[in-house]
């Protein structure tokens, strides 16, 4: 996949289902379809509902046949102040290693860089891949949760601070 062919965009209720099933063969690949992940979030097919409050938004990687492979979020992290979350970002295999998930996570840190002081974000024990990317990318791993989410099973932690 020419990652040149990918726009990137908000995403729009025809993308919902296209999104659910990204994330949901995701987790199957990595062996979270179960609790404490995001295969219970019963909000999960309805990101574009969701993710139209003030200061969350969702992006889609759509390829040049009109395709979703992947896509981000980035939300306000409930019982904090100035913190948000990165959420729910996803690729199809063909999607990843290929500068989509770079450009998808730049666009999502410039929206939160203008609204928050920091990004967390909580991921499987093994997305190593994940790990490694995020760590390229500047996000530092903690130890402990900044605060608690549904996600139990994502204990690994990273935080971002913004300049």
């Amino acid at each position: 996949m020419d990652m040149q062919d990918c726009i990137i965009r908000r995403i729009e209720p025809r993308d919902d289902s296209a999104v659910e099933s990204i994330i949901r063969g995701c987790l199957v690949e990595y062996g979270g379809d179960h609790g404490g992940t995001a295969w219970t979030d019963p909000m999960l097919g309805h990101f574009s509902q969701v993710y139209s409050a003030e200061g969350s938004c969702y992006w889609v990687a759509e390829d040049s046949r009109g395709r979703i492979v992947g896509g981000v979020g980035i939300g306000g992290l409930e019982g904090t102040d100035g913190i948000c979350e990165l959420q729910k970002m996803y690729l199809l295999r063909e999607a990843r290693g290929n500068g989509i998930a770079g450009r998808l996570l730049k666009i999502a840190l410039t929206f939160a860089k203008g609204r928050y002081r920091s990004c967390y974000l909580e991921t499987l024990p093994n997305m190593t891949e994940a790990q490694r990317f995020y760590e390229k990318h500047g996000f530092v791993r903690v130890s402990e949760p900044v605060t608690v989410t549904e996600h139990f099973a994502c204990d690994i932690r990273y935080i971002l601070y913004f300049d």
